[in-house]
């Protein structure tokens, strides 16, 4: 009988393999390395909020976190699918700044209908990423030199269509999307102490609490039927419970201030889809499989180029959503935009969980990582800290999970 070698994504996240002997499934197995981001993004939220006397949580503050860091969080999604397949993407500062630059161009100056201007910077940034996905995975250029390139030729690129000077403003339909909030559509309901509060914004919160427990308990469920291990289904109403009352108060102070943020429902849909895309469809499983074990992907069949290329065109269209969210919410292109974006990115990947060497992560934990860097960024703003601070912060939060992975690997080999 032929034996199955455990993958690099097995050995990282301490998963038994079938094919060794006495390794039958167990009844419950906490992983440290998935659960602990979720463990320390708590205890930062919980620092800050005592540190700032309760205004962490506030509702407009919540409302800032979210609006002022999700082009860093649409950056953290297609970076971590980058990184789980073993490359990285230097390019994508510069990538937001073209795009917002060649999206203003449309609007502003060509009077382009934003409709077809937008669509027209999402097939921009798909283009600049099937440009860097060639040199990558087709004439074998390493990641890492290909994108440091586009950093410096994309920056020259907005530089050549803006000049020194900003373009602006932008139709009120692309403010609306950046900074705008949804409409009180049913009004608003009375809460007691805490006031009055959006209906709508409540019972959409209600259907996603629904929809979570809904989808975790299938997954339960699925497991149990083909004898893998879960947790205790005690631990497992608790994890529910928490996730439901976490969600439910930021629904609730998103409500009391000025409802959801668009850019907070785009942001659930892209999670959405490409949390559905990396765990259920074949693309994603080959995603894992080209970072886990590149030769064995190959020797499977995975056609490793294609898979390759398209992740960089995925990369680059999320580069040019952002782009225009972050213009949007200056109300104007600025040959600076993007400055530094690309380091947030790769940082909210690594802080949610993603492995160094490939194979390992997960959308939702990117987003915590990124959710982590904004909540440092806010308190520490909050508190009054000078910029040096902040850098220091973040540069030692991100050691720290980088460290935690390598010591976690480390860990996993030496019990097996």
């Amino acid at each position: 009988m032929t034996s199955v070698a455990p993958t690099n994504a097995d050995l990282a996240l301490g998963t038994p393999s079938a094919s060794e002997p006495g390794n039958a499934p167990r009844r419950f197995n906490f992983n440290l390395r998935q659960s602990g981001i979720y463990i320390a993004f708590a205890l930062i939220v919980l620092l800050f909020t005592v540190l700032t006397g309760g205004d962490m949580l506030a509702p407009q503050n919540i409302s800032n976190i979210v609006v002022q860091n999700s082009y860093i969080l649409i950056l953290a999604i297609g970076m971590i699918m980058v990184i789980i397949a073993g490359h990285i993407d230097l390019s994508v500062g510069s990538v937001v700044a073209a795009s917002g630059a060649f999206a203003a161009v449309m609007m502003v100056n060509w009077d382009v209908p934003w409709p077809l201007a937008l669509l027209i910077t999402l097939v921009f940034g798909g283009l600049i990423g099937a440009w860097q996905g060639y040199w990558i995975a087709y004439f074998g250029i390493p990641a890492f030199i290909v994108t440091l390139a586009g950093m410096l030729l994309f920056r020259a690129v907005t530089l050549l269509i803006l000049g020194n000077r900003g373009i602006g403003p932008f139709p009120d339909e692309v403010r609306t999307l950046a900074n705008g909030f949804t409409d009180g559509y049913l009004g608003n309901i009375g809460l007691g102490a805490l006031g009055g509060a959006d209906l709508f914004s409540l019972l959409i919160g209600l259907v996603a609490v629904g929809a979570i427990v809904y989808t975790q308990w299938r997954t339960r469920a699925a497991r149990q039927h083909y004898l893998q291990a879960v947790e205790p289904l005690p631990m497992f109403i608790t994890k529910i419970v928490i996730a439901a009352v976490i969600l439910m108060f930021v629904i609730v102070q998103l409500a009391r201030f000025r409802n959801l943020p668009w850019v907070l429902v785009l942001l659930a849909a892209l999670v959405i889809g490409y949390s559905v895309l990396t765990n259920r469809a074949v693309f994603g499983r080959q995603i894992y499989a080209v970072g886990g074990n590149l030769q064995a992907a190959t020797l499977s069949g995975v056609k490793v180029k294609s898979v390759v290329f398209w992740l960089f065109v995925n990369m680059g269209v999320l580069a040019a959503v952002a782009g225009i969210i972050f213009a949007g919410r200056l109300n104007q292109a600025n040959p600076t935009a993007g400055n530094a974006f690309e380091l947030d990115a790769i940082a909210a990947a690594f802080i949610g969980g993603a492995a160094v060497q490939g194979g390992v992560g997960k959308v939702v934990g990117a987003i915590t990582g990124g959710l982590i860097m904004g909540v440092i960024n806010n308190g520490m703003s909050l508190i009054g800290a000078p910029s040096e601070q902040v850098m220091l912060v973040k540069g030692a939060v991100l050691l720290a999970a980088v460290a935690f992975d390598v010591w976690t690997k480390r860990r996993s080999g030496a019990s097996r």
